[in-house]
C-alpha cells in the first residue's frame, strides 16, 4: 500500500473505524473568512464549530482537505520546483475532535495508523513537543515508548498554534521521520533543521486554551484536536523516494508532459516538468472551485499559477497550448476522489487553453523588453522595480514570473520600486486583495441556531402559513419585545418565506397576529439553517412567543419563480449552443429581472444569442411540469444533474428537472436537470415568455445575460416595437424598409464625413500647398507651423504627412486647438531625424502647452496640452529647439 489513492482511502477507512464522521473537502474558496485567500487547512471549514459559533450532528471527523497555497502570507509559489516538498496545491489528511477526545487518544490514534496501517519503522520516527508541555512529552513515551531524546522539546511558536489575536490556541506535536544519513540535514531545533533528512508529516494540535485581549490564557471547558498530514508527504515516505515529486501522482503527470513534448525531464529541466505538474493541479481545482483568472484577487493568484506554468512549458520548447492537453491524466488520477474535476473538465481544458493563447501573444514581446532592460546586469544585481511594473501592467507578467526569469542569472528585482509603482497606478491585485468569500458570520445567529434549531421552510408548497416568533433581534441584540416604528429581525419556527440564497433574492410579505403588523421587506438565510425576516412593525407591539400569519407576496414570488426557472432553461440552452465549458459563475433572480453569469471566453454574437433565446423558449411553450424530488448528492449527480462549480451541498439535495430535449443528447429526456433550493414555476408556461436583453464582460472570461420573462417581456417587446413605428414614421418608410434605409443613411454621411475631412485638409494645407509665406527658413531647413481649428487631433498625422511631402525635406508641425486644448504633431523627414528627432521636438511643444512627454518615432510623434492659448508659443518652442538641434 503506497499509492497517493490508496493511502487516502487508508487514512479516512481508519478514522472511520475509530468513530470518525467522513467529511467531504470543502471547496478550496473560504466561505465565512473573507481574511482567507484560500483554504489552507484542513480545519479551515471546522473554523466556526471550534470557536463554539456552530454545531455538528458528530463530534470528531476526519478529511482530505484540498489546500492552495499560492497567495497572502501563505505562499509557496516562489519555491515550487526548486525544493523537495514546497507545492501550490496539496492535500491535508486530518482527524479532528470537537471536545470529544483530547491527547492521549489523538496520539494514540496517530501512533497506530502510522506503525500498524502503514508499518513506518519505530526506530526511525521522532516528535517535538512545546517545551512546557509536559502531558504531551509523557503520553508519547507511554504510548510509543520514547526515551527522552527522540521527544524534542521546541520553545518556539512553530510548536504552539493560534486561530488569531484571540480565540482557541494551544500546543503543537509534530512527528518526523529520519530518512538517512544519505540527506543532509538535522532534527528538528538543530542548526541543520533547513535540510531534509528530517521530514515532518504530521503535526497535532491540541486547543486546550482561550486566548484573551489581555494576553491571558484560560483553560477551554472542552478541548479539541486539529491534525494535519500531508498526503503527498506521507506518499513520499511510503513509495521511499526523496521528493513528492518522484510520487506515483507526479510521475504520471510529469510522463504525460514528457509525451506530450516529445522528450523526458533532464538535469537542467527537470524544475520546469515539476512547476507544470503541481500548477495544472492547482489551476484545475481552482477553476473547478469556481475561480477564473483575472487582473484582480483570487483570479490574479490564478492567473499567476497558469503562466508560471506557461512559461515553463515554453522553456521547454512548447510551441503550441501545453497544459489542457494534460488535464485528461489529471482527471484519471484525481477524477475519482474529486468528481467535481470530472464535472468541471470542460471548463478547466477551455480556460488553460484560452488562457495560455493570450500569453503566448504577449511573452516574447515582455521577454525582449526584459532582456534589453536586464542585458547590462550580472549576477548579484538588481533589475529596476519600474520595468518589472512595466512588464506587469502592459504584458501580464506576474512580479514572480519576472522573478523566476531572472534567477538563472542571479538577478534579483527591486521589489521596493516595483510596490511603490503598484501603489501610484493604483494595480489591484496584491496590495488591494479584497476577499469575495461571504461576509463573517455573526455570533448571534449560531446562538440563536443552537438554541432555537433550524427554521423549517414551507415556501415550497405554500406562500402562507401559521407560526410562533422564537427570537427578536434589534440593533444586533436580542429583544423580548418591539412596537410600532421599530425595525427587526424576526425568527419563527416555520415560515413560507424564501431566504435570500443561490441568487435568488428574499421574499417580502406580511406578518401579522391580535393587534400587530410588520411589514416584511426581505428574507436572509444566517447562521447555518435560520431564516431572519427583516421588517418595520406597523402596528401594535409583539412579544416572542406570539403566535403569527406569514404571508408572502403573491405577486412578486410569482415572478421570482418564473425568473429563477428561466435561469434553468437559460443555462441548458447556452451549453448546447456555446459548448459544455459554461458553467454558472453568479446569478441575480429578482422580481423585474434577471441577471446569469457564465464561464465563456468571448462575446456571444448576436445569432448565438437569438439561437439561446429560441431554445429556451422552446421548452416554455412546452408548458411541460417542473418537478422536484430529492436525492443523494451522488446519486443525483451520477444520474446527470447540474451541480455549480464551487458549490458545497448537503449529503440529500433537491433536483428541479424541467422540459423535454428536442433535439441532441437531450432528445426525448428531460431538458434542464439542475441541483436548486430555489422556488420555480409548476409548468414551463408559466414562464410566459423569455426575452434576452444583453450581453456584456463581467470580467475575463466571463459574460453576464441579462433578460426578461413574463409580463416584463411583453411589455418590453411592445415598446421595441412602438420605437420601430415611431422610426418608420420619421424616415418616411415602412417598418419592413426601416433598416435598409438607415444602413443607406450610414453610407451616406461616411461619404460626408470623408469629403469633409478631405476639404479641411486642404484648407489646413492653405489650398494644398502650404504656401511659401508659411515656410520659414530654420539653419538652412524647412519649416512649416501651422495651427489649425475645427480639425480633430486623430487627423493632424495625415496633415503633416501631406506638409512633409510637400516640402521634401524638412520639419512640419501642426497645432489643432479644440474646446481650448491642444494636440500636436510634429513631422521630420527621414534625411533629418537623425538630427532632429520628432520626439524631442514634441515634448517641447507640449510643455507650451502646459502638457508633459509625447511619444512617437524619429520621423513622427505626437502630445498635446491642457492650454490652446499657448500655440503660438508652442510652435516657437518648436522652431528655437530645432535650430539648437540643427546647431549642434
Amino acid at each position: 500500500m503506497s499509492g497517493v489513492n490508496e493511502i487516502r482511502s487508508t487514512f479516512l477507512d481508519y478514522f472511520r473505524d475509530n468513530g470518525h464522521e467522513v467529511v467531504t473537502s470543502s471547496p478550496l474558496v473560504p466561505r465565512n473568512d473573507p481574511t482567507l485567500m484560500f483554504t489552507n487547512a484542513g480545519m479551515v471549514q471546522f473554523k466556526n464549530v471550534f470557536t463554539g459559533m456552530e454545531s455538528r450532528s458528530y463530534n470528531r471527523a476526519t478529511t482530505s482537505q484540498k489546500c492552495v497555497r499560492a497567495g497572502g502570507k501563505h505562499n509557496d509559489l516562489d519555491n515550487v520546483g526548486y525544493t523537495a516538498r514546497h507545492l501550490t496545491y496539496f492535500e491535508m489528511l486530518g482527524n479532528f475532535s470537537f471536545g470529544d477526545y483530547f491527547k492521549e487518544e489523538a496520539i494514540s490514534l496517530a501512533w497506530n495508523l502510522i506503525t500498524r496501517e502503514f508499518d513506518l519503522p519505530k526506530d526511525k520516527l521522532l516528535v517535538t513537543v512545546y517545551h512546557t508541555d509536559d502531558e504531551a512529552a509523557e503520553l508519547w513515551k507511554k504510548i510509543a515508548g520514547f526515551s527522552d531524546d527522540r521527544i524534542i522539546r521546541i520553545p518556539t511558536s512553530d510548536n504552539f498554534w493560534a486561530m488569531g489575536d484571540t480565540g482557541p490556541c494551544g500546543p503543537c506535536s509534530e512527528i518526523f521521520i529520519d530518512r538517512g544519513e544519505h540527506i543532509w540535514g538535522g532534527p528538528p531545533g538543530s542548526p541543520e533543521e533547513d535540510g531534509d533528512r528530517f521530514l515532518e508529516f504530521w503535526n497535532l494540535v491540541f486547543m486546550q486554551f482561550e486566548q484573551q485581549e489581555s494576553g491571558e490564557r484560560l483553560e477551554l471547558p472542552r478541548p479539541s484536536i486539529d491534525t494535519g498530514m500531508g498526503l503527498e508527504r506521507m506518499a513520499s515516505i511510503l513509495q521511499g523516494v526523496e521528493s513528492v515529486f518522484e510520487t506515483d501522482l507526479f510521475r504520471h503527470l510529469i510522463d504525460a508532459t514528457a509525451q506530450a513534448l516529445g522528450k523526458g525531464p533532464e538535469k537542467d529541466t527537470v524544475a520546469s516538468y515539476r512547476v507544470i505538474a503541481d500548477h495544472l493541479r492547482s489551476s484545475a481545482f481552482l477553476i473547478a472551485d469556481g475561480v477564473l483568472p483575472s487582473k484582480e484577487g483570487r483570479g490574479y493568484v490564478l492567473r499567476r499559477i497558469m503562466r508560471r506554468a506557461m512559461r515553463h512549458a515554453q522553456l521547454l520548447g512548447a510551441r503550441d497550448p501545453l497544459m489542457y492537453k494534460l488535464l485528461p491524466a489529471l482527471v484519471s488520477e484525481m477524477g475519482r476522489a474529486y468528481p467535481e474535476l470530472v464535472r468541471a473538465e470542460a471548463l478547466i481544458s477551455e480556460t488553460l487553453k484560452l488562457e495560455e493563447n493570450r500569453f503566448r501573444k504577449t511573452l516574447e514581446r515582455g521577454l525582449g523588453l526584459l532582456e534589453d532592460a536586464s542585458a547590462n546586469l550580472s549576477s548579484g544585481d538588481r533589475l529596476d522595480g519600474e520595468v518589472a511594473f512595466k512588464l506587469y501592467d502592459t504584458f501580464g507578467f506576474p512580479l514572480d514570473l519576472t522573478q523566476d526569469a531572472l534567477r538563472e542569472r542571479g538577478v534579483e528585482v527591486d521589489v521596493e520600486a516595483f510596490s511603490q509603482a503598484m501603489e501610484r497606478q493604483k494595480a489591484e491585485a496584491r496590495a488591494n486583495w479584497a476577499g469575495s468569500g461571504e461576509a463573517a458570520t455573526e455570533a448571534i445567529w449560531f446562538s440563536l441556531r443552537d438554541k432555537l434549531g433550524a427554521t423549517e421552510f414551507l415556501g415550497y408548497d405554500t406562500e402562507s402559513a401559521e407560526g410562533v416568533i422564537t427570537a427578536i433581534v434589534a440593533d444586533g441584540a436580542e429583544a423580548d419585545s418591539a412596537s410600532a416604528g421599530e425595525t427587526v429581525n424576526i425568527i419563527v419556527n416555520q415560515t413560507p418565506f424564501y431566504g435570500e440564497s443561490g441568487g435568488q433574492v428574499g421574499d417580502s410579505g406580511m406578518m401579522s397576529g391580535d393587534g400587530f403588523k410588520i411589514r416584511i421587506t426581505d428574507t436572509q438565510k444566517r447562521g447555518e439553517g435560520l431564516f431572519v425576516h427583516s421588517g418595520e412593525v406597523v402596528e401594535g407591539g409583539i412579544k416572542r412567543g406570539m403566535p403569527v400569519l406569514l404571508e408572502v407576496d403573491h405577486a412578486r414570488r410569482s415572478k421570482i419563480r418564473a425568473n429563477h426557472s428561466a435561469t434553468h432553461l437559460l443555462h441548458e440552452a447556452l451549453r448546447e449552443v456555446l459548448g459544455t465549458h459554461v458553467a454558472q459563475k453568479g446569478s441575480l433572480v429578482s422580481p423585474d429581472r434577471l441577471r446569469f453569469d457564465i464561464s465563456h471566453p468571448k462575446p456571444i454574437c448576436a445569432d448565438e444569442l437569438a439561437e439561446v433565446e429560441a431554445m429556451a423558449n422552446e421548452i416554455v411553450i412546452q408548458n411541460s411540469p417542473v418537478s422536484t424530488r430529492l436525492m443523494a448528492v451522488d446519486e443525483a449527480i451520477e444520474a446527470g444533474a447540474m451541480a455549480l462549480f464551487g458549490e458545497k451541498y448537503g449529503d440529500e439535495v433537491r433536483v428541479v428537472s424541467m422540459g423535454t430535449g428536442v433535439r441532441g443528447p437531450r432528445e426525448n429526456k428531460p431538458y434542464s436537470v439542475e441541483l436548486c433550493g430555489g422556488t420555480h414555476v409548476k409548468a414551463t408556461g408559466d414562464i410566459g415568455l423569455l426575452r434576452v436583453l444583453s450581453d456584456s464582460a463581467v470580467s475575463s472570461g466571463v459574460r453576464r445575460i441579462e433578460a426578461l420573462t413574463g409580463e416584463a417581456a411583453r411589455a418590453y417587446l411592445d415598446q421595441q416595437d412602438a420605437r420601430v413605428r415611431e422610426i418608420a414614421g420619421m424616415l418616411k418608410v415602412s417598418q419592413a424598409d426601416v433598416l435598409p434605409r438607415i444602413e443607406s443613411l450610414l453610407d451616406e454621411r461616411k461619404r460626408l464625413e470623408r469629403e469633409l475631412a478631405e476639404a479641411k485638409k486642404r484648407l489646413a494645407l492653405g489650398g494644398g500647398g502650404g504656401g511659401s509665406d508659411e515656410i520659414r527658413d530654420v539653419a538652412g531647413t524647412k519649416f512649416l507651423g501651422k495651427i489649425v481649428e475645427g480639425v480633430p487631433g486623430k487627423d493632424l498625422k495625415g496633415l503633416v504627412d501631406a506638409g512633409k511631402e510637400s516640402l521634401g525635406s524638412g520639419v512640419v508641425v501642426f497645432i489643432s486647438v479644440d474646446d481650448g486644448k491642444a494636440s500636436v504633431v510634429v513631422g521630420v523627414s527621414d534625411d533629418l531625424k537623425q538630427r532632429a528627432s520628432a520626439v524631442d521636438l514634441v515634448r517641447v511643444a507640449s510643455e507650451a502647452l502646459g502638457g508633459k512627454g509625447g511619444g512617437g518615432r524619429p520621423d513622427m510623434a505626437q502630445s498635446g496640452g491642457p492650454d490652446g492659448s499657448k500655440a503660438k508659443e508652442a510652435i516657437a518652442a518648436v522652431e528655437a529647439k530645432l535650430a539648437e538641434l540643427l546647431a549642434g
